[in-house]
């Protein structure tokens, strides 16, 4: 008997972190092939490289699709699209595989969605159903969805999304976050051994900050990542940590930015292009709350216990947990958010909260699902209406 082909795509760092433990469930498993094929940012220069890292890990890369243009506007976003889907378009019909197994929203994840669909190639998507209302991910998303084939949302709300959007309630499959996976199953680094690896030491009070691109909001991108750096002057003693943001449209002015005011407070602030799942999740863990825009705010810092504080529109519709504060794009009200995170009752809110979690092996349960899916006429869709 054949091993069932699983091509896994990862174009960036946050996706590859929660892919990972999917991604050992079906290289272990003797009945199925692993093919990873790697794009986007995990190829640039500019982000680190960081397919280097997926190398490490022990993952053989099974094709590089080259798609970013040097270009971070709408216009360059479009052709990098673009390019990508030609990429997928020759790669597929080299790999054959059985299923393509693709997660998010990004637009590196759209070119290959459609290429394996005009292939006549199966997808299973994950984390579907999930609304960022400001971003053009929101599309990319539901787009990604009405393509697939097979569904893995991560709560039961996404779950009836995904079924009104008209897919076969037998093909959607609610197994939970691949985030409670990570916290589970990675050894964090205790502080002392995260500031080693940081080289920076954390203080009375630390912050994670990460923001991206709010690519339809209503605040030009450069004005609101100043009104969030105006608001940290409120706290001159916070020690800060800053992570870069992806490829999106005007991802480069704020770059600039965070390097500038890094630059002026040397010893106080530190930004990093990435840090990797251990490091990054390390540092949520010891970080007194996370600031930004960043969907591991909203995700997996509720799972260790950390407070998040989530600045503007690009995160509105998804699911809360009670330790997330929203404000909007004020430095004011940004401080004021800031202050009622660092508070003992908040502290705590976010502490219990995280103690409701356990183990639950989202990523062996998709494995097996993927594996025991009867392959004949699953391309074949109807709209299922409600």
């Amino acid at each position: 008997m054949s091993q069932r082909k699983i091509c896994i795509v990862t174009g960036s760092r946050a996706e590859y972190g929660l892919l990972y433990w999917l991604m050992k469930e079906v290289q272990d498993d003797p009945e199925l092939e692993l093919q990873l094929v790697v794009t986007g940012m995990h190829l640039s220069p500019e982000f680190g490289l960081t397919y280097k890292t997926i190398k490490n890990d022990g993952f053989p890369i099974a094709e590089h699709v080259e798609m970013l243009m040097s270009s971070d506007s709408p216009v360059g976003i479009a052709k990098s699209l673009g390019l990508g889907t030609i990429g997928f378009a020759d790669t597929f019909p080299r790999l054959k595989p059985d299923i393509v197994v693709l997660l998010g929203d990004r637009y590196e994840i759209l070119a290959a969605a459609q290429a394996a669909l005009i292939a006549r190639m199966p997808i299973a998507h994950l984390h579907g159903g999930e609304t960022t209302e400001g971003a053009i991910d929101e599309a990319i998303r539901h787009a990604i969805t009405k393509m697939s084939q097979l569904h893995f949302v991560a709560a039961e709300p996404y779950r009836r999304r995904v079924i009104q959007l008209g897919e076969d309630p037998s093909r959607v499959f609610n197994f939970g976050s691949l985030a409670v996976d990570n916290i589970n199953k990675l050894n964090l680094l205790d502080r002392q051994e995260l500031e080693r690896e940081l080289n920076f030491e954390f203080g009375p009070e630390s912050f994670l900050i990460t923001y991206h691109p709010v690519t339809l909001g209503s605040l030009d991108p450069e004005k609101a990542m100043l009104e969030l750096i105006k608001a940290l002057d409120s706290f001159p003693k916070a020690q800060l940590i800053f992570t870069k943001p992806n490829s999106d449209t005007h991802g480069r002015v704020i770059q600039q930015i965070i390097d500038d005011y890094v630059a002026m407070h040397n010893g106080r602030a530190i930004a990093f292009n990435t840090l990797g799942q251990l490091r990054y999740l390390s540092t949520l863990k010891h970080v007194n709350l996370v600031l930004g825009n960043s969907s591991s705010g909203l995700s997996e810092a509720p799972l260790l216990g950390t407070p998040t504080v989530n600045v503007g529109e690009r995160q509105r519709g998804r699911l809360r947990a009670p330790s997330v504060l929203d404000c909007p794009e004020k430095a004011e009200e940004i401080a004021w958010a800031i202050r009622q995170a660092l508070s003992d009752d908040f502290v705590m809110r976010a502490e219990q909260y995280a103690q409701r979690f356990c183990s639950s092996d989202v990523s062996a349960r998709i494995k097996e699902q993927l594996k025991a899916t009867n392959l004949d006429r699953l391309m074949s869709k109807k709209f299922y209406d409600l």
